[in-house]
């Protein structure tokens, strides 16, 4: 698999090639050669601090080198330069005096490149050749904030920010565990982007832990900017309307998923994680649910599943109705269907065309405006609009009715991407009822079903509990029961090779 996102030129002008040549050179113990090496990698960038220091008591020459948009420059001042200029008693070990956590040697350039562009400082010294690396790391974020899209109830109010290791410390916080295993690997020939696989080394199966290492290290491309566009390149299906993977912002949502045998994946720079494998009805499921009663929780599992079908074959079954299937609807709502049809001059399927596009355009332009504004705009346009079309006979009393039922249940399910993907399939529903009526629903629905249960997600079964049916797992489907009778972790998480090789699974133990 070959990506670029921008490809380089195919002829390279001289200062590139010298710095090619470089990257594969080792560090010199010459300092002016070190600095003029350092000067043609680095070119063309002002944000490059080169500090020239004499080391006390040695008298030695050296240069600390770091970025200064992706460096705490009071650590730098704090503990590396005060103590450098002031305080080395040992001629040979001036590292010894710097009071960094955490600091390391490199030999090569390209690891000293590398470094540095990843926040780090370097410090050069006349006759050695190596380089002293510190972890520096003070890059522009936000603090700690409730999740956008994850509102929640009764959990914590914590989301994911863009930077990986405090994400990784919030899950900590929740999993105070030292089977919590963290597997990094970096991404992108440009970006050099840091993907974490956080899961726990005697409860998730290797079998799957495998695919998903295999997949991101097979990845070449240029850049991964964030977490969607590593969802896209691993995942089993892209082609399919429905996410095979689930992308929270939530850290005890991402910790609950690890506690069930599954994987989280966190890309620096992100502030959304990515869970697998998952199936279906994951994605109906709420970290909230488990903090409430579990017939309040179950009532509103139902209410998610009666919103699934309403969003997608809702406005499909009125065009059915109307269209082909008339008999079926009581004479009294027949007769008020018809009186209001009998002013607007289009068919049901471009009456609901009209009036989901519109609904959609609505829904994105709220999304894109600034909060108080677009949620004035989503209020007062769908009045606006929804009246003025009525008066105007574009479209009826009953397809406005319609068309607003499916906008709330799309509302209903909890997860964006699958919100978005059932919202997607109710237009190919639409156009099947418009073509055969009921049977038309029926083809499509049984197409659903059938794609649903060919689906994978990292190997494993899409539509698992039900096919394959693992029954321990239905204590927590569509409906969960009691805490305390969910005494087993879910077996759905298997990759399909293991099921088939029936493997003893380690999560035999308790939620």
């Amino acid at each position: 698999m070959k990506i670029f996102h921008n490809k380089p030129r195919k002829k390279l002008n001289e200062p590139q090639k010298q710095a090619n040549e470089i990257q594969n050179k080792k560090i010199s113990t010459t300092l002016s050669e070190n600095l003029v090496d350092l000067y043609t990698l680095f070119t063309y960038t002002p944000d490059l601090i080169v500090r020239h220091l004499d080391i006390k008591m040695s008298g030695e020459k050296a240069v600390l080198i770091y970025l200064a948009g992706l460096t705490n420059t009071d650590s730098v001042h704090d503990h590396i330069l005060r103590p450098l200029i002031n305080d080395v008693e040992d001629k040979k070990n001036p590292n010894l005096a710097v009071s960094i956590g955490h600091l390391g040697s490199i030999n090569h350039w390209t690891e000293l490149e590398n470094s540095i562009l990843q926040g780090k400082s370097a410090l050069l010294v006349e006759g050695r050749n190596d380089a002293l690396i510190f972890d520096t790391q003070g890059w522009p974020q936000r603090a700690i904030e409730d999740p956008q899209l994850e509102t929640s109830l009764k959990g914590a109010h914590q989301g994911f920010g863009e930077t990986s290791s405090k994400n990784i410390g919030l899950i900590r916080r929740y999993i105070s565990n030292r089977e919590l295993k963290i597997k990094e690997i970096t991404v992108g020939r440009r970006s050099k982007s840091k993907v974490s696989i956080l899961y726990l080394e005697d409860v998730a199966h290797p079998e799957v832990l495998r695919e998903l290492e295999d997949r991101i290290r097979q990845l070449d491309v240029d850049a991964i900017l964030n977490a969607g566009e590593l969802e896209e390149f691993i995942e089993d299906n892209s082609f399919s309307p429905f996410p095979q993977l689930i992308s929270t912002e939530r850290p005890d949502a991402a910790a609950s998923h690890i506690l069930q045998g599954r994987f989280v994946v966190i890309v620096d720079g992100s502030p959304a994680a990515l869970v697998a494998p998952v199936s279906l009805i994951s994605f109906f499921h709420n970290v909230d649910d488990y903090g409430s009663r579990f017939l309040t929780a179950n009532f509103i599992r139902l209410l998610r599943l009666l919103a699934f079908f309403v969003t997608i074959f809702f406005p499909a079954l009125y065009i059915s109705l109307i269209s082909f299937n008339y008999e079926l609807i009581p004479v009294k709502l027949l007769l008020n269907i018809g009186k209001y049809r009998a002013e607007v001059p289009f068919p049901p399927l471009i009456e609901a065309l009209i009036m989901e596009i519109a609904l959609e355009m609505l829904r994105e332009a709220g999304i894109r405006l600034p909060a108080p504004i677009g949620q004035t705009v989503g209020i007062v346009g769908a009045i606006v609009i929804g009246q003025a079309s009525v008066q105007a006979g574009i479209v009826s009393n009953m397809m406005i009715i319609v068309v607003a039922s499916t906008a709330i249940a799309s509302f209903i399910i909890p997860n964006y991407d699958m919100s978005s993907a059932i919202r997607l399939l109710r237009f190919p529903m639409m156009f099947l009822a418009s073509l055969f009526g009921i049977v038309g629903i029926v083809i499509g629905l049984i197409t659903l079903i059938g794609h649903l249960i060919s689906l994978e997600s990292l190997g494993t079964p899409y539509s698992s509990p039900f096919t394959p049916i693992y029954l321990s797992d239905w204590k927590d489907s569509f409906l969960r029961v009691p805490l305390w009778k969910m005494n087993r972790r879910p077996l759905s998480t298997r990759a399909i090779q293991a099921v088939k090789q029936g493997s003893n699974d380690p999560r035999e133990g308790g939620k």
